[in-house]
């Protein structure tokens, strides 16, 4: 997905809530857009989405997109799986298929009972996941958050995290933003704020958590002068090795989304170890 000089104000003179916004998020890459309150972060998720249109320079996505608000509007004369095979069938899924998603992700967010629930009638929380549900389902290439973990119980926003990563590791791109600033630590592998000017500005790469859990080594051989992606997911840690081999260490949980950002830059790199160590 890229931004190139995005810009975006409502009416004719009004003021700039986003002005010369350049961002690209590549497959398999989580990245965090923080900022004051009122100062873009939404709206900037919105126009990734296709939901708004820019006032100023362009959008692409690479395919599918699929958008989570912070807060769903349950006045809708569904039931919780009518409501969500009918956005699978938006998307392009079969409704056996829809079904089997929905089936799935209600379950791992402990909703399954609900599914044949109106919207009207459930809690607040209970109507953020199937906001959630809605979007997962379609397993899109673009998968936007805006304060999707609002209303949420612990358990809830602990499987969106998971969910978040598992996304991005299977070749996604996402976005999100969120009002706690320790989500995704460690996971994300770029992060943007947006100024009180409406320009974003990169914020440091994030730095993987790499003691206390399982690692993946990654030994990769940049012959020919091949260099290293400018962002790869999970941010790995770099070492240099001997000729012309370096040393790349994730999170076990990132090492699917780098093995597939190396074998998918141009040039491709070639993959001479793959290792999992356990830490602590």
């Amino acid at each position: 997905m890229e931004l190139t000089a995005v810009g975006k104000r409502y009416g004719r003179g009004g003021r700039w809530v986003l002005r010369d916004v350049g961002l690209v998020v590549g497959p398999g890459e989580l990245v965090r857009i923080s900022g004051a309150n009122g100062s873009g972060k939404s709206t900037l998720l919105r126009l990734a989405a296709g939901i708004e249109r820019p006032s100023t320079g362009r959008v692409v996505r690479p395919g599918s997109a699929a958008y989570v608000p912070e807060r769903f509007p349950p006045a809708l004369p569904f039931d919780a799986a009518s409501y969500l095979v009918r956005v699978g069938r938006v998307h392009g899924l079969s409704a056996g298929e829809a079904r089997r998603r929905l089936g799935q992700w209600l379950d791992r967010f402990g909703i399954a009972d609900r599914a044949g629930t109106p919207l009207s009638r459930l809690s607040k929380g209970t109507c953020q996941k199937v906001a959630v549900v809605q979007a997962l389902i379609a397993e899109p290439r673009v998968l936007l958050l805006d304060e999707a973990w609002t209303g949420l119980d612990p358990r809830a926003r602990a499987v969106l995290d998971d969910a978040a990563a598992e996304r991005a590791a299977a070749g996604g791109a996402v976005l999100f933003v969120d009002h706690d600033p320790a989500r995704l630590a460690g996971r994300t592998s770029a992060a943007y704020r947006v100024g009180a000017d409406g320009g974003l500005r990169p914020v440091g790469e994030a730095v993987p958590v790499l003691d206390g859990g399982p690692v993946v080594e990654v030994e990769v051989d940049l012959a020919d002068g091949a260099p290293l992606p400018r962002r790869l997911p999970g941010g790995p840690v770099v070492t240099a090795l001997d000729g012309t081999a370096v040393r790349l260490e994730v999170p076990a949980g990132h090492s699917d989304a780098l093995l597939r950002g190396l074998l998918l830059s141009r040039p491709a790199l070639r993959v001479l170890a793959v290792r999992r160590r356990e830490e602590g």
